[in-house]
């Protein structure tokens, strides 16, 4: 008997959303965004003021759309990324845009309504499945209360009855559907802030969890890595200055914008520049944080942010590639190699490996207890990343793919499944 209403898959990310349907009918599709009809939607929204009628009023844009009226006027809007990262931080209640507080669920919730109008989703009648991480951004995450706010953002969005299923599951589920003998299979799920991975047991047609886990670490990390060892240095960082008769560093700060690279443009004010240009004209090469006052005056960030990224790709094909950014006075190319960046992200390497022993250890198993591994996500590429399972589980055992779009479509399976 055929489903009376669609089920929605909405993977919501830290970098970017995923929508899958499952039809009454049975069939299945992913929606698809803009001219380019891509299966991924930016997760970001920008704001801005207008006056009107004697009033100011606030308007917004949501995926690409915000990321163009940023860039258009970066100094007057304001813009919200990574907001999946701040669920489960107590700390962060609300923000103020323009002089008046919205809170983070007010701002997933306008985000959601923009995804779904951007596929062209009409949810009234439709049951809707979300995904979760395992385990939530940062420190002091509490999962509990992550797990909450993201329920009430779905329902503040008019999504208000949803079903919620950890995202590594969802992610090996039509995998785990397909295997014909009873398996143990492992899945591990590379998001743009978090790795999320789940044991689970296949068993005629039932996939039953047996142990999930994650960490707040993930693509945007590795990123981090490459500007910091190959950008920032040739923009000064590591460098020294002397204003008096002592040597002295230039300040790091100036560099920690680099964490994100919308960030840059919040340092483009008079004073900041200012400060800049002044160490700039003591230190020992006054051309490098030259480049970074073009780069922020320019604000150049999301260029930048697009090129390392594309060699960060490329390493996962090739042993070596060329990092090249050209603006102005800026002018680098860098020979990057495999071995190099692998060394520069070792220490998440290290923390990914322990995440996947207390997964076992977690599920009461040893590594050859697992039949299956399945990687999605497009960390999951790095080789790096591959080998911390191709070495302890066997390269046989190793299979990836959906790497964009596993998430969504096992969560719309998950919903049929939960129906039957």
């Amino acid at each position: 008997m055929a489903q009376p209403f669609p089920i929605i898959g909405i993977d919501f990310g830290t970098t970017n959303s995923v929508i899958a349907i499952l039809e009454p009918d049975g069939s299945s599709r992913t929606a698809q965004f803009g001219p380019e009809q891509l299966s991924v939607f930016r997760s970001v929204l920008c704001f801005w003021a207008e006056a009107a009628r004697g009033r100011s009023e606030i308007h917004s844009a949501a995926g690409p759309a915000a990321i163009e009226a940023y860039l258009d006027d970066p100094l007057d809007s304001r813009l919200i990324m990574s907001m999946k990262s701040y669920l489960a931080q107590r700390s962060f209640t609300q923000t103020t845009l323009f002089n008046r507080a919205v809170t983070l669920e007010q701002l997933i919730a306008i985000f959601l309504r923009a995804l779904l109008q951007a596929a062209g989703l009409d949810v009234s009648k439709a049951r809707i499945v979300a995904g979760r991480p395992v385990r939530f951004v940062g420190e002091t995450a509490d999962d509990a209360f992550g797990d909450e706010r993201l329920r009430a953002a779905f329902a503040a969005a008019g999504m208000a009855a949803i079903d919620v299923a950890f995202e590594p599951e969802a992610a090996g589920y039509r995998f785990a559907r397909g295997l014909s003998r009873p398996s143990n299979v492992l899945i591990g799920d590379f998001g743009g802030g978090t790795s999320d991975f789940s044991i689970v047991r296949f068993d005629q047609g039932r996939v039953t969890p047996i142990a999930t886990t994650g960490i707040g670490i993930a693509g945007d990390a590795f990123d981090f890595r490459i500007i910091d060892q190959v950008i920032s240095p040739r923009l000064g960082k590591g460098d020294t200055y002397r204003p008096g008769n002592t040597d002295l560093p230039v300040p790091p700060e100036y560099f920690a914008a680099f964490a994100r690279w919308h960030r840059l443009s919040l340092m483009k004010a008079p004073r900041m520049l200012r400060d800049i240009r002044e160490v700039a004209a003591c230190s020992r090469h006054p051309e490098r944080l030259g480049g970074l006052v073009q780069l922020i005056e320019d604000e150049m960030g999301y260029q930048l942010y697009q090129v390392v990224s594309a060699a960060k790709a490329a390493l996962s094909r090739a042993e070596e590639t060329v990092l090249s950014f050209h603006h102005k006075d800026i002018a680098i190319d860098a020979v990057i190699t495999r071995q190099d960046f692998e060394g520069w992200i070792s220490a998440e390497l290290q923390l990914l490996a322990g995440v996947i022993d207390r997964a076992l250890a977690m599920g009461g198993m040893q590594a050859s207890d697992i039949d299956h591994v399945f990687l999605t996500g497009g960390t999951s590429f790095v080789p790096a990343v591959q080998r911390l399972f191709t070495q302890r589980f066997g390269a046989e055992k190793v299979s990836s793919g959906g790497e964009f779009v596993s998430v969504a479509e096992g969560l719309a399976l998950i919903g049929r499944d939960r129906l039957g």
